[in-house]
């Protein structure tokens, strides 16, 4: 495990997206890709491999319209759950987790179509780096929950209400501008690939029972999913400033 002491957060980012191919993608599985800037990375080298024939046999599942794209660059054949409902291994980043291995997802805007693939894969293989670690989940980074348009004003205030949330809350905020960052960027709602707006619940307190609130939002009518993901990784590589480590 190299020394990483000085490298930028690209570079670390990096390594783990490297690492977990090189780790758990082999010739002949079906594998899914994640979205954001670390998975980017393991994306990237997917295709590194299948171009030098390192990997023979892969069909790969995007998990958004932007990892799609990226892998049509890379000549990387790709298919949708439709034709393919099992998956061996799905790489991905998170914006925060805790010591149980909860994470938040959806940063990017891509927590449906994330949860949606993460969930059918035999392996699910987190990548991040150290600054995402945290003790519990909720002060750290907004929670996003993915929304019908339809009386979106309506949901919002219902999600806010929550047994499992309402304490911790500071405000839920309606995504504005772009789905792929949770920043203001613009004065339209944002539009997720699915057609839906997200709601960003920020929170004053940690979550005192993140599998409650996961419950309460997935069975709040209007709600689409939510970027909890309980229980779901098998493995987290992280890119410390001591090095890689799983």
């Amino acid at each position: 495990l190299a020394g990483t002491a000085g490298l930028s957060q690209d570079e670390l980012k990096k390594m783990v997206g490297y690492k977990a191919v090189d780790d758990h993608v082999r010739s002949g599985m079906v594998v899914g890709l994640g979205t954001g800037s670390t998975a980017y990375f393991a994306v990237e080298r997917v295709g590194q491999k299948l171009k030098s024939g390192e990997l023979k046999n892969i069909i790969c599942i995007p998990t958004s319209e932007r990892t799609r794209e990226q892998a049509l660059s890379l000549g990387i054949p790709l298919c949708t759950l439709n034709e393919k409902s099992r998956l061996d291994v799905s790489i991905d980043g998170a914006d925060e987790v805790d010591p149980d291995w909860n994470l938040v997802k959806g940063g990017g805007g891509a927590l449906l179509r994330e949860k949606m693939v993460e969930i059918m894969s035999d392996k699910f293989i987190c990548i991040v780096d150290e600054s995402k670690l945290c003790q519990g989940l909720g002060p750290g980074f907004p929670l996003p929950v993915e929304i019908t348009p339809f009386c979106h004003e309506h949901t919002l205030r219902v999600v806010a209400g929550l047994p499992a949330i309402k304490p911790f809350l500071k405000e839920a905020v309606l995504r504005m501008g772009s789905s792929a960052t949770n920043k203001r960027d613009g004065d339209n709602i944002a539009v997720t690939d699915n057609g839906n707006y997200i709601v960003d619940l920020h929170f004053k307190d940690v979550l005192k029972d993140a599998p409650a609130a996961a419950a309460q939002l997935k069975n709040t009518v209007g709600v689409v999913d939510h970027g909890l993901f309980i229980g779901m990784a098998t493995e987290v590589i992280v890119a410390g400033k001591s090095g890689v480590y799983v």
